[in-house]
């Protein structure tokens, strides 16, 4: 049984990992106004997460479906012009422990493949899971995890990041029911009631929020693969099934430059299950490419939310 006596949630000394996280935050400048100044801790800003009930939400962020894959699905944070969303990477993992425990353990030791992405996660000295009855997946979890200085709407994004990439972990490898709702909850060293990064305080059961998913984000290629020449397949979801997509591919013609190569409109799924996805398959000969997916602008507006994603055909 989890203890009740529980500690504050005030960060440690933040260390080496933190620094690496300093110098990522300070490459982006358009995330800067996401990270509280260093100083004493916020008050008044603390955010309490409902508790889940019994009837799920609706939401723009379809469940992960059981895959033969032995990657894990790992949530990042990312910008998509003025807004922050969570975008998904499938990474390679050790096999030593669970998927859910390998999948959590990435997300906040791991830098992301897309160097867009981020994360405010330190890497834990102690981390733990564990699945009870159908829908309920604990995670357990040493306070070293929380040394990012965060201001509120970060740490409510921090905190899906993990809801997000344990509820994936665990529907994606067959551990759970994905026909349900999926509910976390977040121990610190054993305790509930714990206030992660000074701002939310955990311990209630809590469930994916809809709306923090990226509305558009590219799965495949993962950034700066290698592809085989011929037929190139891409894949993504877009959060509005049967909207319009607009595409582009770009190519390296050296010294950093691009140029214009292909570009065209694809639309998102709407069958059940495939809600969404799109595909493309696309003949590039060899060479560096970028790829940039948006959503058409609603009445003929600009287009919004794109992803991209470096790659190379050889």
């Amino acid at each position: 049984m989890p203890k009740t006596a529980a500690p504050h949630g005030g960060c440690r000394a933040a260390g080496a990992r933190a620094l690496v996280l300093a110098a990522l935050l300070a490459a982006a400048p358009a995330m800067a106004g996401c990270i509280a100044d260093a100083g004493p801790s916020p008050t008044g800003t603390l955010v309490t997460v409902p508790a889940a009930t019994g009837t799920p939400p609706s939401t723009s962020a379809p469940l992960e479906t059981t895959q033969s894959s032995n990657k894990a699905p790992v949530y990042w944070i990312g910008r998509s012009d003025a807004d922050i969303f969570l975008y998904r990477e499938f990474r390679d993992v050790p096999e030593q422990e669970n998927p859910v425990t390998r999948a959590l353990r990435s997300m906040m030791s791991d830098k992301p493949l897309d160097p867009d992405f981020f994360t405010p996660w330190q890497n834990p000295s102690e981390l733990a899971t564990s699945i009870s009855g159908k829908d309920v997946i604990t995670v357990d979890v040493s306070e070293d995890a929380f040394n990012s200085n965060l201001d509120a709407d970060m740490a409510v994004r921090a905190i899906q990041q993990l809801v997000y990439t344990a509820t994936a972990a665990a529907a994606s490898s067959g551990l759970i029911d994905s026909g349900q709702q999926i509910r976390v909850r977040i121990l610190v060293d054993g305790h509930t009631d714990y206030v992660a990064f000074d701002h939310v305080r955990l311990g209630a059961l809590m469930t994916r929020t809809a709306g923090l998913v990226a509305p558009v984000w590219i799965i495949d290629p993962q950034e700066n693969v290698e592809v085989p020449g011929g037929s190139v397949k891409i894949t993504g979801r877009s959060t509005t099934a049967g909207g319009k997509l607009r595409w582009q591919i770009l190519r390296s013609v050296g010294d950093g430059q691009t140029e214009p190569f292909l570009t065209g409109e694809t639309t998102a799924s709407v069958e059940q299950g495939q809600a969404g996805v799109f595909t493309l398959a696309l003949t590039l000969p060899a060479g560096d490419y970028e790829l940039r997916v948006a959503q058409a602008g609603p009445g003929g507006g600009p287009d919004q939310y794109k992803d991209t994603r470096s790659f190379k055909v050889r």
